[in-house]
């Protein structure tokens, strides 16, 4: 409780501004996570270092180093960080409800992933409340750390202590186009790059090194609805593509090699139990329905083209889980 009050006086803006920082080792690309300016954040960092009455960081040219004062307060702001979200999310509870969960997702995850996650939470435990979060794999890493969520999906989980990681899906990027039938030097002519993120860019770049484009939309599913109404081409998941090549809106276009795009499931180890346990059956649950449906489509794709599909890229997928301890 005491820690908890002084984690209040402190201004827990303050403490979130000074974990950023000191996570991106800089003012500039805090300032664009936090949506303020650099100022404000220089500001924060001020007044904390005025509060602890150390310099928090080494400013220079290249960025913002951790002082020896500043790493032996990383811990304690992390540690206050979380106290004080478990604090306001248990006091948030709504009425009605015994239970709280917080989720987070990456947007490509959203649509046939989490939403059915949380209402198969619901159903089988009515009581709980659910709060849910959209982020890329870093902010959510993040949320994870400080308390803010205690589960997240993501396609690239990252590894930090108390954190644990497990596969979830076999998910497939899948060339799709317009028009029927289209080779893949038809298809270059409409193709719109997605950046589906570094490892998907790099082996993009040299498995298919023809196939470049003058729009490229780091905006992730968002982006389909986009390809699907214009008649593009793009690379997308599977499981998202399915409703327009249902539609007929789009197509699948053979002897296009496929992307290996996982997802996983992100717990913090703090997780109660038996909430815990509901999460976990009602994702297994719901990835069971999911699997088929991506099944059909590889399928498809191996029955149009003329040569094995093989895969864009070699991507290295840990087998069982992910655990970090240092």
């Amino acid at each position: 409780m005491v820690s908890l009050i002084y984690a209040t006086s402190m201004d827990i803006t303050l403490i979130r501004t000074f974990l950023e920082v000191a996570a991106t080792g800089s003012f500039v690309h805090s300032a664009d996570k936090l949506f303020v300016t650099q100022s404000a954040v220089s500001l924060r960092v001020k007044r904390l270092e005025d509060q602890l009455g150390h310099a928090l960081f080494s400013r220079s040219k290249a960025g913002a180093e951790l002082t020896t004062e500043g790493k032996a307060f990383e811990g304690y702001a992390l540690s206050l960080v979380k106290l004080w979200e478990e604090a306001r999310q248990q006091i948030g509870v709504p009425e009605g409800f015994d239970r709280t969960i917080a989720v987070g997702g990456q947007e490509s995850l959203w649509p046939r992933l989490g939403f059915r996650w949380i209402d198969t939470m619901q159903a089988r435990m009515p009581s709980l409340a659910v709060r849910a979060e959209m982020g890329p794999s870093d902010r959510l890493t993040r949320f994870l750390i400080e308390g803010i969520v205690q589960a997240a999906l993501m396609h690239t989980p990252q590894l930090r202590p108390g954190l644990h990681a497990e596969p979830l899906l076999e998910e497939d990027l899948i060339l799709v186009a317009g028009c029927a039938g289209a080779s893949m030097t038809e298809v270059a002519e409409r193709y719109v790059m997605i950046d589906w993120g570094p490892e998907f860019v790099q082996a993009h770049a040299v498995g298919l090194p023809n196939l470049v484009s003058g729009k490229t939309l780091a905006l992730g599913s968002i982006a389909v609805p986009f390809v699907a109404h214009r008649g593009l081409a793009a690379y997308m998941p599977a499981r998202s593509a399915m409703p327009f090549l249902e539609s007929g809106e789009l197509h699948l276009v053979a002897d296009a090699p496929v992307f290996p795009y996982p997802a996983w499931v992100v717990w913090h180890e703090d997780l109660d139990t038996d909430i815990r346990a509901v999460a976990k059956a009602a994702l297994d649950e719901v990835v069971a329905t999911l699997d088929a449906a991506q099944e059909g489509v590889i399928e498809e794709l191996a029955e149009i083209s003329e040569e094995e599909v093989t895969v864009l890229g070699e991507r290295e997928i840990p087998s069982n889980s992910i655990n970090e301890a240092s």
